[in-house]
């Protein structure tokens, strides 16, 4: 049987196959780097899945004390008379059991030489600053307020040349009053309204985009008829004119946050750290704050009375963190705004809020208890840990 030849141009690929094969196999591959788990704390995830845990013997001692500077009368529940809370700290799933690290304040302030954070939105982004400026200050004594560029509150860190500060804008967007200025509208029982700008940023904020290495917002507990009732209601402009149909507060919000996230997409440049937190839970029992509403309570939540208390199917009066969290997922799908999910760790915490201890004579009598805001040293310390961790792996990454 004669031989099978195959033609010249064909084995001419063939050998050349084998060749570098043959020279592939004979040399070492290089080396990937391994890639580097993220430090507990650092990971987008690390706050939404976990537990609170006994803080590891021996449990350091709170950074603050209620005489730091830059606390706030009403968060300060020691001084105000409330017992210590517990010492607990936050075990995220994705550590194993370890817990998020404490911040290294001197640490934080070395990695951020010369940068900027900056926190824009309502109470609840106060009462965070609040915590990592007092967290902050127990490594630069020299610390001093900052009020600047629009800055509602903050603080200049000199031995690192640091700047953290508050720019209170509730609604991000523009509003402006307009209560009373017509009789028209009186007679027909309404006392005014609030003119909501969509397209146009509250001048809290509008001129800082470009100063901040590290941006975080937020909006969420004014969107509620407690602020605007039916006798004094939001109205929606865009382009200088009434949306038309008018839309109701929810509707409202859904639109404010995208062209929000729009702007911050556009103004803010790319290598900004850009971080959006989630609504910080209430915790409401017996009623809204103005109906006997209470929160004086020792003792956490049960994972599995989580849902009693906050799915809105439920209709209970705590059930708007998880509502305002859907419309700021929708707004920043398709976005490189970071989701800083504060929620669900925060809702097992209804031991930790100021209710009662809130430092001035009457106040509970005139504005209810306050199941909204967090005692501080407290809560918002951990939401502080995980915060600097996230801030300093972007640092790392030499991306800030």
């Amino acid at each position: 049987m004669p031989r099978l030849r195959l033609p010249v141009v064909l084995l001419l690929p063939i050998t050349l196959t084998i060749l570098l094969l043959l020279l592939f196999t004979s040399f070492p591959r290089p080396r990937l780097p391994t890639p580097q788990p993220l430090p507990c704390g650092a990971a987008l995830s690390d706050a939404a899945d976990g537990r609170w845990v006994p803080t590891p013997s021996p449990a350091p001692p709170p950074l603050y004390s209620p005489s730091c500077p830059f606390h706030r009368n009403a968060w300060n529940c020691l001084r105000n008379g409330r017992p210590q809370l517990a010492a607990l700290s936050w075990a995220p799933t994705r550590c194993g059991g370890a817990v998020v690290p404490r911040i290294d304040a001197a640490g934080f302030l070395a990695a951020a030489r010369g940068r900027r954070v900056g926190l824009v939105g309502d109470s609840l982004s106060e009462n965070l600053v609040v915590a990592l400026l007092c967290a902050l200050r127990s490594a630069d004594d020299g610390a001093r307020k900052w009020k600047r560029r629009g800055a509602w509150r903050g603080g200049y860190f000199p031995r690192e040349d640091v700047v953290v500060a508050y720019h209170r804008a509730v609604l991000l967007a523009k509003y402006t009053s307009h209560v009373g200025k017509s009789k028209e509208l009186q007679k027909n029982g309404i006392k005014g309204t609030y003119r909501v700008d969509v397209d146009i940023p509250a001048a809290d904020w509008v001129n800082v985009t470009k100063f901040y290495d590290v941006l975080i917002f937020n909006t969420g507990h004014w969107w509620n008829t407690y602020k605007f009732p039916k006798e004094t209601p939001l109205v929606f402009y865009k382009g200088g004119k009434p949306i038309e149909p008018p839309l109701g507060m929810d509707d409202g919000l859904k639109v404010v946050l995208k062209s929000m996230a729009s702007y911050i997409e556009r103004e803010v440049p790319r290598k900004t750290l850009k971080l959006w937190r989630t609504q910080s839970p209430r915790h409401f029992y017996g009623g809204e704050w103005d109906h006997n509403g209470n929160c004086v309570s020792d003792r956490l939540l049960e994972e599995h009375e989580l849902d009693s208390w906050f799915d809105p199917q439920f209709g209970g009066v705590n059930k708007d963190a998880r509502m305002m969290n859907s419309a700021i997922q929708e707004a920043l799908a398709d976005t490189d705004i970071q989701l800083f999910n504060l929620t669900y760790m925060s809702e097992f915490r209804a031991d930790a809020h100021p209710a009662i201890w809130l430092g001035k004579k009457d106040a509970v009598a005139i504005y209810g208890q306050d199941c909204m805001h967090w005692c501080l040293p407290g809560v918002p310390d951990t939401w502080v840990d995980i915060l600097a961790a996230q801030i300093l792996h972007y640092l790392k990454q030499g991306k800030g």
